[in-house]
């Protein structure tokens, strides 16, 4: 299969060098061109013999996907207004840019992809050394798949002080490397060990949840619990992705790279996206799992429409997000009743909210007001938050936090980190919660823990798993 060759790397590189001399500091350039069809797959398997940071998103709608190989530059915020601080320094990152882009496709050119914590005063690192409290990344090189066709994306931070030649053969011999044709060779892992993190220390703390709720110290809280297995060998990431992708339909599918880690899922839970000023977020809060028959799946659907304490908690949700957009946006609209969002293993109640963003604010301003839901926190969100940096044994680190991307177009999409793992090598960490309330039972909230465990448990070699 021929590839044309990127238009004009070296003179680019040379074009800019030159006003890199000019301002005295580094400048960005992007190129983007329209290639054959690629396994996106493949291309992130190759990506490790470029770098250790690499990046994968598809849509829940599974109309974009983006592979992200490399690291042109990066965003970390050091203040605690991170989502501003990230904002800004995109701002700046634009400002002298030079692009190369014939096609202004949503999710090419310059793009950043990645995430933030949970909580930025969690003070434990353990096991999350590797994943700061935000990161977001402007690949080296982006495979894009939109409306059909192929994109690749060449970014480059260009110094003062490179050298023409080195730099546009370096890149020239990286793109030929990832466009290399071939299957995802890795099988998905062997599991050695399990283990279960303090189980019966966790359902005391739902207890214990329950009677400061009703003692008055909150409405909700979200506890959440991990789940430890080790492995026969390294895990193969891009199988398991493959595999995320084959059997979570309806799902976000993401991993984000950082050192050698890797934080991955398949999450359901959109936080918000925006496209050309339109904003959606979505509202899934309640669940149920699938039932084993269509009759049976059906029961279950309807019990989740009439139960009272799923109600509550999905209204909840609807309450605080629909005021976070009203904050930003005008031409709000919010269904009247929720509606069945079905999975594979489990079925959610959804309503979607959809806005136009108003002038002057961006998806990372709804991100702020956003996050954390009530689906992932509580309420009140800061008494909720604060309950769960003390009261929770594990450190939350990615889970449950937005992770996602924007473009230079000002589009862009964030979801909640669930349903996910951090893998290190020959070890996982994976990572479900649940809401608690007032009436919450201990053993239910467990086994609801259980079925959102499984997901991840499935590709990582537990097929066969239960608790």
């Amino acid at each position: 299969m021929l590839h044309t060759k990127a238009p004009h790397i070296e003179e680019m590189v040379g074009e800019a060098l030159q006003k890199a001399h000019h301002l005295g500091e580094p400048l960005f350039i992007s190129i983007v061109e329209h290639i054959d069809d690629q396994n996106p797959f493949q291309f992130f398997e190759t990506g490790q013999h470029i770098d250790q940071h690499r990046s994968f998103w598809q849509s829940a709608e599974n109309d974009l996907t983006m592979v992200g190989i490399g690291k042109a530059s990066q965003l970390y915020a050091k203040s605690k207004q991170r989502f501003r601080e990230v904002q800004s320094l995109w701002k700046h990152l634009q400002e002298n840019a030079m692009l190369h882009d014939d096609y202004n496709k949503k999710g090419t050119g310059m793009v950043a992809l990645g995430g933030f914590s949970f909580d930025p005063e969690q003070k434990e690192d353990t096991p999350w050394e590797s994943f700061p409290d935000s990161k977001m990344t402007i690949p080296a090189f982006l495979l894009t798949k939109v409306d059909g066709e192929t994109y690749l994306t060449i970014n480059a931070l260009i110094f003062p002080e490179d050298h023409q030649q080195q730099i546009a053969h370096q890149i020239q011999d990286h793109r030929d490397l990832l466009l290399n044709e071939g299957e995802v060779s890795g099988s998905l892992p062997v599991i050695d060990q399990t283990f279960e993190v303090a189980p019966e220390a966790w359902k005391e703390s739902v207890k214990k949840a329950t009677d400061d709720i009703t003692a008055g110290l909150m409405e909700k809280v979200v506890l959440a619990r991990e789940l430890r297995v080790t492995f026969k060998e390294d895990v193969q990431i891009a199988a398991v992705l493959k595999a995320l992708a084959d059997t979570q339909p309806n799902s976000y599918i993401f991993c984000y790279e950082s050192e050698g880690d890797h934080f991955i899922g398949a999450t359901p839970e959109r936080l918000a996206k925006v496209e050309d000023r339109e904003l959606v977020s979505t509202c899934l809060a309640g669940t149920i799992p699938r039932g084993r028959t269509e009759q049976e799946d059906l029961k279950l659907g309807e019990e989740l429409l009439g139960d009272p304490k799923n109600l509550q908690e999905h209204q909840f949700v609807v309450e605080m997000i629909k005021e976070a957009v009203e904050a930003c946006s005008s031409q709000v609209e919010v269904p009247n009743g929720p509606v069945l969002y079905p999975l594979r293993n489990l079925q959610h109640l959804y309503t979607p909210v959809r806005a136009v963003l108003d002038q002057g604010y961006t998806l990372l301003d709804v991100i702020e007001k956003l996050h954390p839901t009530p689906a992932l926190g509580g309420m009140p969100q800061r008494v909720s938050v604060e309950y769960i940096r003390t009261h929770e044994t594990l450190n939350r680190g990615w889970y449950a936090g937005p992770i996602g991307w924007f473009d230079a177009q000002d589009n862009g999409e964030f979801a909640v980190a669930i349903r996910s793992a951090l893998i290190q090598q020959k070890e996982a960490s994976l990572f479900a919660g649940c809401g608690v309330v007032e009436d919450s039972d201990p053993e239910a909230e467990y086994a609801e823990t259980a079925v959102k465990l499984k997901p991840m448990m499935n590709v990582l070699g537990g097929s066969e798993w239960d608790m």
